[in-house]
């Protein structure tokens, strides 16, 4: 497998791979300038920068990874048939339940309290690099939030919709709740979002590649999230809505835009 990490029976252990790197000084002359020494960034295996077609995606630094808050492979101890997404909102976790027993596990960021997706779904399209448009809801609701951005965010480095989504729907409706990337890297392992299911860049092009359409996703009740997993439940905290300006958007590719998550395209 390309990570190597795995969990036990009782939990998913962490076991962080990325170590600091050592690096041997040297003297200077006094005659020659000193340089500021850059900092050394370390990623955890799997979170590393990644070349994606025309965009370059940067690592995850590993502050982000810490502990259970990264991708991880082990025994599946949830509820749900093999072929299914099965979305714990309340342990910030997103299982992709294999035929054989298994399981990869994703942290996720979830919505706010009263604004996420609940019960079950189906992924019936998947979209590379996807661009966004709010909702005429979202409009009428919130005009100064979203106005700014009446005629969309494109796909790319700056959309909120990250490198991939999957888009869920309930029969032939489109729920308009997504799985997707995101920029907003504080956001995974928390609440923080209006409702749609957010991960790393890297783990949803992971995760993109071995779902296919349809696939089923269920969405764990606050009872099946204390009966299946205790130890995480709750895990994680509810974060403050950020919300952006066209100019933060459009003219930085390290923009997110962190409270704009019910889409359409």
């Amino acid at each position: 497998m390309p990570d190597s990490s795995v969990y036990t029976r009782r939990s998913f252990a962490a076991m962080m791979l990325a170590t600091t790197a050592a690096c041997a000084g040297r003297s200077v002359p006094e005659s020659s300038p000193e340089k500021p020494a850059l900092p050394v960034i370390n990623f955890a295996e799997g979170y590393g920068p990644i070349q994606d077609g025309e965009y370059y995606l940067p690592g995850i630094p590993d502050r982000f990874t810490q502990g259970i808050n990264r991708r991880m492979f082990g025994e599946y101890l949830g509820e749900q048939d093999a072929g299914t997404i099965d979305v714990d909102p309340y342990a910030k976790f997103l299982y992709n339940v294999k035929a054989d027993g298994s399981a990869v596990r994703y942290p996720v960021g979830v919505g706010r309290q009263g604004r996420s997706i609940n019960g079950g779904a189906t992924i019936k399209l998947k979209r590379e690099w996807p661009g966004w448009t709010p909702t005429q809801n979202m409009l009428r609701t919130e005009p100064e939030v979203y106005e700014p951005f009446r005629d969309g965010v494109p796909g790319g480095l700056s959309s909120p919709l990250g490198a991939r989504a999957l888009y869920l729907y309930r029969g032939s409706r489109d729920t308009y709740y997504r799985i997707h990337g995101t920029n907003d890297l504080e956001s995974i392992g928390n609440s923080g979002s209006a409702g749609c299911i957010r991960m790393f860049n890297q783990d949803i092009i992971h995760l993109f590649e071995e779902v296919d359409v349809p696939t089923k996703v269920h969405i764990r009740t606050r009872e099946e999230s204390l009966r299946v997993d205790p130890e995480n439940y709750e895990r994680g905290v509810e974060l403050p809505p950020k919300i952006l300006s066209p100019e933060e958007v459009f003219g930085t590719a390290d923009a997110s835009l962190d409270d704009l998550d019910v889409f359409i395209e």
